[in-house]
């Protein structure tokens, strides 16, 4: 554990993502888009660690303190 607090915790930016290699194939098949293929899962990691860590399942973003110390304090 690197932080002490989450007002110590690096929020991710953009920045912090590696480069995600986007090929969109193209098929026989009827279009049906690709909009959100390269969209970096960066908020499902960090909420399956802090349930992992708490047993705590969050399910709105953005992880704020307050949404996170409300369900830890429940």
């Amino acid at each position: 554990m690197q932080e002490t607090n989450y007002t110590d915790y690096h929020v991710p930016r953009m920045s912090d993502v590696p480069n995600i290699e986007v090929r969109v194939v193209s098929t026989d098949n009827p279009p049906t888009g690709a909009g959100e293929d390269g969209q970096p899962l960066v908020a499902g990691a960090i909420g399956n660690a802090i349930a992992a860590l708490t047993g705590v399942r969050l399910r709105e973003l953005p992880f704020s303190p307050e949404r996170v110390k409300a369900p830890l304090n429940a």
